[in-house]
């Protein structure tokens, strides 16, 4: 289990940074984090281990953090006239005050109704409820193929990963992916799939993602490049 016990700004080689403390039960040591979609860094303490102890890990590595924090892309706010990435293409955000129906897509722009203080959160729903879509129909044609059968196909807004399989059967996915080529997000969704089957990364696991997509190397090596400007989307 772990709880957030604070979020605090604090200076970092002369800059202030947002800094997340965190508790958690599984943590065996103090560790540090650069979380990029807030643009910030997370301290996970152990149960016993105090914030003074995660500050004086944070002077030790203070270069380090503070030369990956001005390393991360700037971030990407839902704002009338900027351009979002869907599905790797870009799609301008163009409001339509006098419209109904919340945001919607079409020729490669995102419309958006309603007044100008509901923009943000009418692209996010449209995204999500995209990519919820998407994902969950890939998520079922992959299966299939295996003989397979998910519990369950969530999307989520993880910091960590890009998706995820719990020993039920029930597969999540960041809802970012929707804003990344459509190979990656086929990669992605291959290899949660393949651990409805072999719940670890062994040889057999690995054949059957390469059955179930034939993109791996090259989604891992967009993912390395592209994925902490994608978790600044939005």
């Amino acid at each position: 289990m772990t709880t957030q016990l604070t979020t605090e700004l604090l200076p970092i080689q002369g800059a202030l940074a947002q800094v997340v403390f965190r508790r958690s039960a599984r943590a065996r040591k103090i560790s540090l984090r650069i979380d990029p979609a807030q643009g910030g860094l997370v301290i996970t303490l152990p149960m016993r281990a105090s914030r003074r102890a995660g500050l004086a890990l944070l002077q030790t590595h203070e270069a380090w953090v503070a030369e990956r924090l001005a390393s991360l892309p700037g971030a990407l706010p839902f704002l009338a006239g900027a351009v979002v990435p869907v599905r790797g293409m870009p799609h301008e955000i163009c409001p339509v005050p006098s419209a109904r129906g919340g945001a919607w897509i079409e020729d490669q722009r995102i419309l958006v109704s309603g007044q100008p203080e509901f923009l943000g959160r009418r692209v996010a729903d449209c995204l999500k409820r995209l990519a919820r879509q998407e994902l969950t129909a890939q998520a079922a044609a992959k299966a299939r193929l295996a003989g397979l059968n998910p519990k369950c196909v969530r999307v989520k807004d993880t910091r960590t990963r890009w998706g995820s399989c719990a020993p039920d059967g029930t597969l999540a996915f960041c809802w970012r992916l929707i804003c990344a080529p459509d190979f990656v997000q086929d990669y992605v969704v291959g290899h949660e799939v393949a651990h409805l089957r072999h719940m670890n990364h062994g040889r057999h696991f690995w054949a059957l993602t390469d059955e179930l997509t034939p993109h791996r190397a090259a989604a891992s090596a967009w993912l390395d490049r592209n994925g902490p400007a994608l978790l600044r989307i939005g």
